[in-house]
């Protein structure tokens, strides 16, 4: 049966003496050796079971007998021009023990890079042939593909494959409508992977950054600490005074840690701590009576004392209605140097005016920034809290008793107290 599998793999594959390869069958272990016109050596062993030659390009096939002999023919032929056809390149086929008496069918490919030669010769040699075959072969090749998707639903993609189909794509306008292995974002999301490690690689630091010496960082910090007046660009001269030659964007990262960030402005709770006697806050607070009909209360206080300067109650706050309250809050010319308030369209700009000719210098608090007007509104949330979420209000009349009752009690008590903390 070994000698039939041989004769029909030289039969059919390579023109050797095949009676005198054969002939050496029945003694294991010998080594005929014959030539051809189409080889230049070729060698048959049995007990090893080894057939094969030597010079040139081919195929080579292995079988598995049943006393373990191990037949290999290679098939060598003269090289060809790269337009005639790119199939004498195929590296190697084998058989094994499944699909033949002796044997399991089975194609081992060679390298990725050897691939990427086939196909760069496969598309020189698309170069000279006519548009009506490209076409046909497309059509065959993407039935293929169909085909092939059916069987293998996640073929494995090596890092040479995704770099040919990101190539590949940037060269057809229709890439999205023939991708059929990976979806269009995986592709993009490919491209911008080889982007960021194209741009790693250009940008890399080309030598490792020498460091300063630890008694040279520890100067560095010790100049900064005591000399607060000192520059950066002061602190490198004193140390090329030294001898010691620093760039001034490393003094400036030592720097950092001896001088903590501080902001260049004055804060928000500055301001109000060196000028809480002239100032003078005012906000509205709303609630609903017993028919859910709307009230409001407008408060001036003081940010000194924590006091109630005004209060004031109505249905409708007008503008008109709200400049009044300036003018009752400020009687005989007392008012405050600077006027606290929110951009609530209540004021209007009737409001500003009479604050301006008083002169009042009036402070908007910035969108959406209730603790700019701290005080005023924790004073608000008190009285909600503590009273008017307890009172049933009958009326505006009923409304304004309560709300001066608990602004006598807040003057009285609470805002000494406060003061106290």
């Amino acid at each position: 049966m070994v000698e039939r599998v041989a004769e029909n793999l030289l039969a059919n594959l390579v023109p050797f003496d095949t009676e005198r390869l054969l002939n050496a069958a029945d003694q294991p272990g010998r080594l005929v050796h014959a030539t051809s016109r189409r080889a230049t050596h070729a060698s048959l062993e049995f007990g090893e079971g080894r057939l094969g030659g030597h010079g040139g390009h081919g195929v080579h096939l292995s079988a598995l007998g049943l006393l373990r002999p191990r037949v290999e023919v290679r098939r060598f032929r003269k090289p060809r021009p790269l337009v005639a056809g790119v199939g004498y390149l195929q590296d190697r086929l084998e058989i094994s023990d499944e699909a033949t008496p002796f044997g399991r069918l089975g194609y081992s490919w060679g390298e990725p890079m050897f691939h990427l030669i086939v196909q760069l010769a496969a598309t020189i040699r698309d170069l000279f042939r006519t548009r009506r075959s490209l076409l046909a072969e497309v059509a065959l090749l993407r039935h293929q593909v169909t085909v092939l998707q059916r069987s293998v639903p996640r073929p494995r993609i090596t890092r040479l494959d995704r770099i040919a189909l990101v190539a590949l794509a940037a060269l057809t306008p229709t890439w999205r409508n023939v991708l059929r292995l990976v979806q269009p974002e995986t592709l993009l999301r490919w491209h911008r992977a080889g982007f960021k490690a194209l741009w790693r690689w250009r940008t890399r630091p080309r030598r490792p950054a020498a460091r300063l010496a630890p008694e040279t960082v520890a100067l560095i910090r010790a100049m900064a600490a005591e000399n607060r007046l000192w520059g950066a660009e002061r602190i490198r001269g004193e140390l090329l005074k030294l001898g010691m030659k620093v760039c001034k964007r490393t003094v400036q990262k030592y720097m950092r840690a001896a001088r903590p960030r501080t902001p260049r402005g004055q804060r928000w709770a500055t301001f109000l701590r060196n000028h809480a006697r002239d100032i003078w806050a005012c906000d509205f607070v709303q609630t609903y009576d017993l028919f859910v009909r709307p009230l409001f209360a407008f408060v001036f206080i003081e940010l000194a004392t924590r006091k109630v300067v005004h209060v004031a109650t109505t249905r409708f706050p007008s503008h008109a209605w709200v400049t009044q309250q300036l003018r009752n809050a400020t009687p005989l010319g007392a008012a405050p140097r600077f006027l606290i308030r929110d951009r609530d369209d209540k004021f209007g700009a009737a409001f500003d005016a009479l604050a301006q000719a008083t002169g009042i210098r009036v402070i908007r608090t910035a969108v959406r920034a209730p603790n700019m007007n701290a005080i005023c509104e924790r004073f608000l949330g008190s009285l909600r809290r503590e009273c008017l979420d307890y009172v049933l209000l009958l009326d505006d009349r009923h409304f304004r008793r309560v709300v001066v009752e608990y602004v006598r009690y807040y003057n009285c008590c609470r805002a000494g107290w406060l003061m106290a903390l």
